[in-house]
């Protein structure tokens, strides 16, 4: 948040997940009363509290970003900055706490929500709300990599899409390189190309896809064009492997009876 702003942040934060925790216990009460034993869900699960970290104190796990999307991302906290309702902005951000991993010398590394992390610090911000999913600060830096590498957690290809050492990873979200195909996925998905999916780094695979179809020169010079090039190759057979595929609506008279 703001470094500025008039509230405490960690008070509307307790007073957010207060909220959550009743609407939760509500939510299970239902399911108690009417005998209904569905699973809860993975995002009712509140076991993992939100805590308030500086921004200068997340590191990433990936070498590029969509610049794209965190110009987007901006645009969204401005335009929440600006509204009446104040508390919009805050609500905006504590219900996408960023998701990091703590290692060596206290730093938090992001594994999830690179492109509003740095969108926030370009925007002035100077904390925000984190879920800490994992704790490997008593590792030593060679076997901390060594882990987030097993556990997925870490992407180290380049704004080319080419795989690079670790070591390559810059130690600052404000200095990860712009990878206009990984804005490309996001935005594909986001016109609905694909489905969201939760499989690790899977935009990035679709980025991958688009770059070995759409021209750079088309990405970078004709943004809109290549947005619906990549929505009509999201639907190609040739992408059916990859997460979140949706296969094509079979012409009229063509679906089995």
């Amino acid at each position: 948040m703001d470094g500025g702003h008039s509230h405490n942040f960690r008070d509307k934060l307790a007073a957010h997940f207060a909220r959550a925790a009743r609407s939760f216990a509500q939510w299970a009460g239902l399911q108690m009363a009417t005998g209904d034993e569905t699973p809860i869900p993975a995002a009712k699960d509140k076991s993992k509290k939100p805590k308030v970290i500086k921004l200068k104190h997340l590191k990433p796990t990936q070498i590029a970003v969509g610049m794209k999307q965190v110009e987007l991302k901006q645009k969204r906290l401005k335009e929440l900055g600006k509204d009446k309702d104040k508390d919009k902005l805050d609500e905006f951000i504590l219900d996408r706490p960023i998701r990091v991993v703590l290692g060596p010398d206290g730093d938090a590394y992001v594994i999830d929500h690179h492109h509003l992390a740095l969108a926030l610090i370009r925007e002035g911000h100077t904390t925000a709300p984190v879920l800490v999913e994992a704790d490997y600060s008593h590792l030593p830096p060679a076997d901390f990599w060594k882990k987030m590498e097993d556990m997925h957690y870490v992407y180290p290809y380049d704004a080319d899409g080419i795989k690079r050492p670790v070591c390559c990873i810059p130690d600052k979200l404000t200095k990860m390189q712009d990878d206009p195909y990984r804005a490309l996925a996001g935005f594909a998905r986001n016109d609905g190309a694909f489905r969201k999916d939760w499989t690790p780094f899977a935009e990035f695979k679709w980025a991958d896809y688009f770059r070995t179809l759409i021209p750079k020169e088309l990405v970078e010079k004709h943004f809109d064009k290549a947005l619906k090039k990549a929505v009509e190759l999201a639907r190609a057979p040739g992408a059916s492997h990859l997460p979140g595929y949706i296969p094509p609506k079979k012409p009229p008279g063509m679906e089995r009876k």
